[in-house]
């Protein structure tokens, strides 16, 4: 049964027409090729660097296919209603599947994907919503949507091109803002988790502009094409069951929190483990830890010696020994309080978040708490991290954070992409949640006082460092 749109009369000669349109675009390429290559190019580089290889990918509307086949995908199905690109499609790249359907009926299609890509598409679609809500039903829990389209800004210079025959012609757009696309994504029950301005020079020798100027107000507003990520909410994706959970505990000379660790962590999920990496300390907190675990027997603990030095050595550690689905980071100066934990994993496992990140900078803090300029230091590192990965982040610092296992299993495998240089861990973790799409979540608490010990944080030493991270960072994220 065609869709409700498609029973309008109007609706019917406007898809016959760019069945017929794009039909005779396919021969048309058969013997030409217009000045459209550069942009395809640099098109097929930013699709790259959001989709990683061997992931099963849809493509609807995939004319010929060049863009997914460049994926690399270890399924790529594409879906185009012009049977010409899909026979040329077919013939191109015969190891990857291509369908003859409309995007505005995608009944047809099987299974989930991993990410659903929509390029150069919106602009042509006679009903946006409708075909935004084909998407839900293939979608998973970390399904991406990607899709392209172009800014309205340069409704004239195409149209130019096209007039001159270098570039392909066509017909009546929807000349969509970023706003607009956005709002539809919501109306369709998607939610954005960023969108971003790329290509500012779709013509040779156009690097520093692509990469760079088309980062930097006003020239990102000068841009060709708008990008904008998304995913399906929770109700529309596969059921979960109740996960279990692993908290782990770097301790460094934090002998006297120990005891408080046992007692005051939730029990979460299905089950919940406390793995302990203890670090080098010059106090007895290996000690402490072997005492209260043996007098805590009905807790699920493990004890761990850390062989190298700083907290994402022992974070990496302790995750590496995790059985949880659910992996927890919780300092063990208690600054932040065991109490909280339950609030991430509810943010976590209602599907809020996908990476959920402590902050400390909302609430008043109590005296001592974070001295002066270590709150401007977290202040500025927060601005330039937002910035820089399109997504906000309040408080980049803070200890705790919350994450599913499979997702940390994808960080780590693309660790070399970022070096390993982050004492932390912090920005090891958020650079990954970034660079996979995830949906960062900020979740405030109340920031307390030590109790016990004293900070391992060398703030010069360690400022100079992150620094150093936030170049790094611009290089690989956001200047690409």
């Amino acid at each position: 049964m065609k869709p409700a749109s498609f029973q309008d009369p109007a609706a019917q000669a406007y898809q016959q027409a760019r069945i017929a349109h794009w039909d005779a675009i396919a021969r048309k390429r058969d013997s030409w090729q217009g000045m459209g290559r550069w942009y395809h190019r640099r098109l097929h580089e930013i699709y790259r660097f959001h989709v990683s290889p061997n992931q099963t990918v849809l493509e609807v509307g995939c004319a010929e296919g060049h863009l997914l086949a460049s994926l690399q995908p270890a399924r790529g199905m594409g879906v185009d209603f012009s049977e010409e690109m899909i026979c040329r499609a077919k013939e191109r790249y015969p190891e990857l599947e291509f369908t003859h359907a409309d995007a505005h009926d995608l009944s047809g299609i099987t299974g989930k994907f991993d990410v659903i890509i929509l390029s150069d598409l919106v602009n042509d679609l006679w009903d946006v919503q409708r075909v935004f809500e084909q998407l839900g039903p293939l979608c998973t829990s970390h399904t991406r949507i990607v899709m392209n389209f172009y800014s309205r800004l340069w409704q004239m210079p195409l149209s130019m091109a096209r007039t001159l025959n270098l570039a392909g012609p066509t017909l009546f757009q929807n000349w969509l803002t970023r706003e607009d696309v956005q709002t539809l994504l919501r109306l369709s029950n998607l939610e954005t988790i960023r969108v971003t301005q790329e290509i500012l020079w779709p013509l040779p020798l156009g690097g520093f502009a692509n990469r760079v100027l088309v980062r930097l107000w006003p020239f990102s507003e000068l841009a060709l094409s708008n990008f904008a990520i998304a995913r399906a909410p929770r109700h529309e994706q596969e059921s979960v069951e109740e996960p279990s959970v692993s908290v782990i505990v770097p301790a460094r000379n934090e002998s006297g929190n120990i005891k408080a660790i046992l007692e005051r962590t939730p029990r979460m999920g299905r089950e919940t483990e406390i793995i302990f990496v203890e670090g080098h300390s010059r106090d007895d907190t290996y000690t402490a830890i072997e005492r209260e675990i043996a007098a805590h027997p009905s807790i699920p603990s493990l004890l761990l010696r850390q062989t190298g030095i700083g907290k994402a050595d022992a974070v990496r550690l302790g995750f590496s020994k995790a059985k949880g689905d659910v992996l927890m980071i919780l300092d063990a100066d208690l600054t932040v309080p065991p109490e909280d934990l339950p609030r991430f994993y509810d943010a976590l496992v209602s599907g809020k978040g996908e990476f959920i990140n402590g902050v400390r900078l909302v609430y008043p803090m109590e005296k001592e708490a974070m001295r002066p300029l270590n709150f401007l230091g977290n202040k500025f590192f927060s601005m330039a991290f937002s910035w820089l990965l399109g997504q906000p982040i309040k408080d980049t610092l803070c200890g705790t954070k919350v994450l599913w296992r499979r997702d940390y299993e994808q960080i780590a495998a693309n660790r070399s992409y970022f070096g390993d240089f982050d004492p932390f861990g912090d920005y090891d973790l958020i650079f990954g949640a970034a660079k996979l799409n995830r949906k960062i979540v900020d979740l405030p608490i109340r920031y307390r006082e030590r109790t016990y010990g004293s900070t391992n944080i060398s703030r010069w030493k360690h400022g100079l460092l992150l620094l150093r991270m936030v170049v790094f960072a611009a290089q690989r994220i956001k200047f690409v």
